[in-house]
């Protein structure tokens, strides 16, 4: 199983914080990308940071492990 968790405006697009994937080997990260995309095509309007297991990544081509741990998150500022 993979944990996704979204955060902040993506999370209120999706309608939910966080969602469970079923684990298939070879799933790279573009193509959970891609099906979760299809799904939230208005919450990934805004994604622009993606994290795996704690590291932010850019590589799409990433295959994830199962237990794999995946945010997405758009853009955010603090004062």
């Amino acid at each position: 199983m993979i944990q996704v968790l979204f955060f902040g405006p993506v999370a209120d697009r999706v309608g939910q914080s966080t969602l469970s994937v079923d684990y298939q080997p070879n799933l790279s990260l573009q193509a959970l990308r891609d099906t979760l995309a299809a799904r939230y095509p208005q919450a990934f309007e805004l994604v622009c940071m993606t994290a795996v297991n704690g590291q932010h990544v850019r590589e799409g081509s990433m295959l994830l492990a199962d237990q794999s741990e995946v945010t997405f998150m758009a853009k955010f500022s603090g004062g």
